[in-house]
């Protein structure tokens, strides 16, 4: 069992405005996912990331911190559901997460809607405990800081 302590799917959207294909290959492919993935003060080194897109293939990738880079969060997900340029949909099973019990199915829901003049991007991800729910919040929307500083460079290319 969680905590006692409230427990919620984290939701977020964002709008990015680039076309759904453009966001979509964000998430997919791994030399632009190394360049954009995680919160402030973290990279993702390149050779951590592997990804097959498609139900039954996977999500791996290793988020170093930039000052101690003893300090790590790996990302092991398994795809249940892949649209192209729509939806991704995988699950992790958490270890190590404060106030969430080893085993706890995590689900990650990313859709790529379109939207007048690029993409709306909402993301639910859970259940967490709410206090983690907000740090994870916290964390997307410093990458999606990174991402849309990503695709403005590719448009403006």
């Amino acid at each position: 069992m969680m905590s006692s302590q409230t427990i919620t799917q984290m939701r977020l959207e964002q709008h990015f405005a680039a076309p759904p294909a453009q966001v979509y290959r964000a998430f997919t492919d791994p030399d632009q996912l190394a360049e954009w993935f995680g919160p402030l003060g973290f990279h993702v080194p390149r050779s951590s990331v592997r990804i097959d897109p498609r139900a039954g293939g996977f999500w791996h990738l290793v988020m170093v911190s930039n000052t101690n880079p003893v300090i790590t969060s790996p990302v092991d997900s398994v795809f249940t559901e892949v649209v192209e340029n729509v939806r991704l949909v995988s699950y992790e099973d958490a270890r190590g997460m404060p106030g969430v019990r080893d085993g706890t199915r995590l689900v990650l829901t990313i859709e790529f809607i379109p939207d007048d003049d690029g993409t709306l991007l909402r993301i639910v991800q859970g259940p967490f405990p709410e206090e983690l729910s907000e740090k994870g919040a916290v964390g997307w929307r410093q990458a999606f800081g990174k991402l849309d500083m990503l695709l403005r460079m590719r448009r403006a290319a």
